[in-house]
């Protein structure tokens, strides 16, 4: 225990360090801010104190920051719950509540009352209350070398007893969650709200302009937010769903600046970023992005092919594969810029150069020798079951009628509330459902996971040539009509030889015994290796570099503040991305004969008018900015905030040449990309009509 106690103080010391590395590089703990960082960030412009940002027993930024849903960030712009966070992480709840007779994806809506504020069952959005190290209590009762499984066991246990305590006697949820590698743990705490209701949201033709092809690119003209509204019960606290809940009021919401930006101001993102790899080994680096990333990207192509054929082709199916189709294809994108990226800077050939480094390091240092080459011994075993795994997840599961069927394959019962359940899946399903897109995209699909994945791995006796015409034409859930009946049957034992009998549940069953049985427990052993010696490994490289090198935690989806300036950048020679976009550039990609182009006809009027009002400026409005603020998927929706910690912008991207970012960070290209909230505010009040929404805000001039 002497060891580990002193290995969470070197810990702490290098993420406190305040030796630089990288301009702008890293997702920092907030609560850790005040021990270190908050120096760094007052010397580059801050006017804030640690505790402005993030306080237990006083109101802080924190406080008007939730995670949205389970993959974004949002922020409390009113006292009086409203909440802003970007349109395509609403996507999903403006899409359920579209239909051809009420097309809110097309032309927008706005609830012009509070009765008209349309709730999302499901939908919830967490604010943390707490964070805190709670490392000597998680490795308690560990010892050097203890057996994994058993090392495992004693923390799993530690872990249950601290979020127990945190959570005895409130509302509170809570999680523990390992940084940098296992090395450290900290409990994160939750209020969370259950009744979140959409207000505004913008045309598509704005909040997704430009669609995948301006997907991860600068410059950006997207007008990328929604609007919602987090209720409680009477007392403020969280409550189900119900008429008589009232608007929430906030212990802190964002003042809104009006001031505006300019090159080299100071920014910071405060939100929940997803998951980072900045400190992978070379031979992971390599299989992402020569076999991994390559692959996937291959996969997604034949399936966003076949989509945007038949949404080009039938409004109907537009809206039913909207929100599929921006799903599949934000990572397609990604990992095209990702693999550029690594290659551009050499990142895996960086680290093997390190690594030989290390190993020089450690040759005098038993714990830490050799852990760089069981690593790579570990990847070179690991790689033909991660390849079977990526295709099993990226083709196979990709079939929205395996996906489907497996609901009812993996049912335990069939009591009355487990049918109600899968007649409800049964809903949602069939709402968005077509199922020529789905057969035409499994006959592409199994074509290359028979071609690519080594039969050890495929299940025996499924036919892929036959296996869309065997499974498609003879599975009753390609059928709502046929199901629906089935399901209203009183007959359980029918009912369950029915599904068990189903060719769908068949394969489902067949493909899930074979990735069962011949990937994951050897895919799973393997990784529980690699975060043995990971573990290490990272322990070592922070005692390696002490004092010349600043640590920070990989993101996995805790609250992180990020910070930086608002600067352009250059993709290529001769080129200069300035840092900010405006109307004019909306204005001059407009085609109406392009879908994710053709403006809205009030936008355009207004633009032929200039009648722009307050939100004027320099004969314009402005849309979009980039700085060199350290984020990633899950930063979706974030705010950027000033120096004096006002919102002035919604996170929505990267730039294309940085995606690499999440395993290596290049401060010349890796920018984010926010939405300027004056644009945000222009919409709401000039083409949405909404303006009243305006006066439950607070501004600064």
């Amino acid at each position: 225990m002497k060891h580990l106690t002193r290995l969470t103080l070197l810990t702490l010391t290098f993420c406190l360090s305040l030796s630089t590395t990288r301009a702008d590089e890293g997702m920092w703990l907030p609560s850790l801010v005040a021990e270190g960082r908050i120096n760094d960030m007052r010397a580059k412009g801050l006017r804030l104190t640690a505790e402005d940002l993030y306080a237990v027993n006083q109101a802080s930024l924190k406080d008007a920051i939730v995670r949205f849903g389970s993959g974004c960030t949002g922020e409390l712009i009113s006292d009086e719950g409203l909440l802003i966070t970007n349109h395509h992480c609403g996507y999903g709840q403006i899409q359920q509540h579209s239909s051809v007779e009420h097309d809110y994806l097309t032309h927008g809506f706005a609830a012009m009352n509070r009765s008209e504020e349309l709730p999302n069952p499901g939908l919830v959005v967490s604010f943390l209350v707490e964070m805190r190290d709670v490392t000597d209590a998680v490795l308690k009762g560990v010892k050097p070398g203890m057996d994994e499984a058993q090392r495992t066991k004693i923390i799993d246990r530690n872990k249950a007893k601290a979020i127990q305590a945190a959570t005895k006697g409130n509302h509170y949820k809570a999680t523990v969650e390992a940084l940098y590698y296992g090395n450290q743990y900290f409990l994160f705490v939750y209020e969370v709200f259950e009744d979140v209701r959409l207000v505004f949201a913008p045309p598509s033709a704005v909040g997704k302009f430009g669609g995948d092809t301006d997907n991860w690119m600068w410059p950006r003209h997207t007008g990328d937010f929604s609007i919602f509204r987090v209720y409680a019960g009477p007392d403020n606290k969280p409550a189900p769903y119900s008429p008589e809940n009232v608007p929430y009021v906030p212990k802190k919401s964002f003042t809104i600046s009006l001031k505006g930006i300019d090159e080299g101001d100071f920014t910071f993102v405060y939100g929940f970023p997803g998951r980072t790899y900045q400190y992978l080994h070379s031979a992971a680096v390599r299989y992402t992005q020569q076999l991994s990333d390559p692959h996937k990207v291959k996969l997604r192509t034949l399936r966003l092919d076949i989509m945007n054929r038949a949404m080009a082709a039938d409004a109907a199916v537009r809206i039913q594969y909207a929100a599929k189709n921006a799903s599949v294809s934000n990572a397609w994108k990604k990992w095209q810029g990702e693999m550029r990226g690594l290659e551009r800077l050499g990142t895996a050939a960086k680290k093997e150069a390190f690594e030989e480094r290390f190993e020089a390091w450690a040759a005098d240092k038993p714990e830490y020798a050799g852990v760089t080459e069981r690593l790579a011994a570990l990847y070179d075993s690991l790689e033909p079951y991660a390849f079977a795994r990526d295709y099993h997840s990226e083709a196979v599961m990709a079939i929205e009628l395996l996906k489907f069927a497996g609901n009812f394959a993996n049912a335990r019962d069939l009591k009355p509330e487990t049918i109600a359940s899968l007649q409800k899946a049964a809903d949602g399903f069939f709402k968005d459902y077509v199922p020529a897109i789905d057969r035409e995209t499994t006959t592409a699909l199994l074509q290359e996971y028979a071609r690519y994945v080594p039969a050890r791995f495929r299940p025996q006796g499924v036919v892929i040539d036959s296996f869309a015409t065997a499974v498609f034409d003879r599975s009753l859930f390609t059928d709502s009509v046929q199901l629906r009946a089935l399901l209203a049957t009183a007959d359980t034992a029918a009912l369950r030889q029915q599904i068990n009998s189903d060719a769908a549940v068949e394969a489902y069953r067949a493909f899930l015994s074979a990735y069962q049985n011949t990937i994951e427990p050897t895919y799973a052993a393997l990784n529980r290796q690699l975060d043995t010696e990971y573990r290490t490994y990272m322990r070592g490289m922070m005692e390696m570099l002490d004092g010349t090198k600043e640590f920070y935690p990989d993101a996995n989806s805790t609250l992180r503040i990020a910070y930086g300036k608002v600067d352009g950048y250059r993709p290529m020679d001769a080129v200069y991305y300035e840092p900010v976009s405006t109307l004019e550039g909306v204005m001059q990609k407009d085609n109406p004969e392009i879908y994710d182009y053709d403006v809205p006809t009030r936008l355009r009027e207004i633009y032929e008018t200039k009648d722009y009002g307050p939100w004027a400026v320099n004969g314009t409005v402005p849309v979009a900015f980039i700085a060199t603020n350290h984020t990633t998927g899950g930063n979706s929706g974030s705010p950027v905030l000033n120096a004096d910690g006002e919102l002035i912008g919604v996170n929505f991207d990267r730039c294309w040449e940085g995606t690499m970012s999440d395993l290596e960070y290049d401060p010349t290209v890796c920018r984010n990309i926010a939405l300027d909230i004056r644009y945000a505010l222009f919409l709401i009040d000039r083409v949405g009509g909404a303006g009243y929404m305006l006066d439950e805000m607070k501004f600064s001039k």
